[in-house]
C-alpha cells in the first residue's frame, strides 16, 4: 500500500509560498501584538492592533488554502487513509473558520457584539486547525514532500503559542522553519 499515488497526486507549486506568507503573516502579528503591549495593556483599535489583527486573519486565510492544497496533494487509493485526510483537513477549515470569526469579533466589535462567541469556537476551534493541520503535515512528511522533523517543529511553534501569547513571534517562527522546507509534489506522469 502507498501513501499517495504518484501517478495521480496533482502537483501545487504555490504550496511552499502561501505556507511561508501564511508564516510570515502570523510572525508579523506577533510581532505587533508585543508592540501593542509595550505600555502593559492591548489598545483595541490603535494601529498595531488593527494591522496586527488583519495580519492574522489573512495568514489563518493563507493556512486554511494551505490546508485545502495539502489535502489535494494527498491523493491515495486507500480509503482508509483518505478518510483520515478528509477528517483533518475538514477539522483544519472548520478551525480555520472559527478562528477567522474570532478575529472579526476582534476587529469589529460591532460583530462581536452582535453575534456572541461560543466557548467552542473559542476553545475547539484553534484545536480543530491545529490538529488537521498537524495530521496533514505529517501525511506530507510520511510522501517525502516535507522532512520528517518539520511537523514536530510545527507542534512546537503551536505549544509556545498555546502556553503563552507573549511567545507567538517565537512559535511563529517555528512554524516558518516547519513549513519552509514544504516541496510541491511532482508533476504527474504522462501515460501514453
Amino acid at each position: 500500500m502507498t501513501l499517495t499515488d504518484i501517478r495521480t497526486r496533482p502537483a501545487y507549486p504555490w504550496l511552499r509560498p502561501v505556507a511561508v506568507a501564511a508564516s510570515l503573516l502570523l510572525l508579523g502579528y506577533g510581532l505587533l501584538r508585543l508592540i501593542d503591549r509595550l505600555d502593559g495593556h492591548s489598545d483595541k483599535g490603535a494601529w498595531a492592533w488593527n494591522t496586527g489583527h488583519s495580519l492574522f486573519l489573512l495568514g489563518i486565510l493563507g493556512f486554511a488554502a494551505l490546508i485545502v492544497g495539502l489535502h489535494g496533494v494527498l491523493r491515495t487509493r486507500s480509503t482508509r487513509l483518505r478518510a483520515v485526510d478528509d477528517a483533518a483537513a475538514l477539522a483544519g477549515l472548520v478551525g480555520a473558520a472559527a478562528f477567522v470569526w474570532v478575529i472579526l469579533g476582534d476587529l469589529f466589535p460591532r460583530f462581536a457584539d452582535a453575534v456572541q462567541t461560543p466557548d467552542a469556537v473559542l476553545l475547539g476551534g484553534p484545536a480543530l486547525f491545529e490538529l488537521g493541520l498537524l495530521v496533514l503535515l505529517y501525511r506530507v512528511a510520511a510522501a517525502r514532500l516535507l522532512p520528517v522533523w518539520a511537523p514536530v517543529l510545527v507542534l512546537v511553534g503551536f505549544v509556545a503559542i498555546g502556553v503563552n501569547l507573549d511567545l507567538l513571534p517565537v512559535g511563529a517562527a517555528l512554524v516558518l522553519a516547519g513549513l519552509l522546507p514544504l516541496r510541491p509534489a511532482p508533476r504527474p506522469a504522462r501515460i501514453g
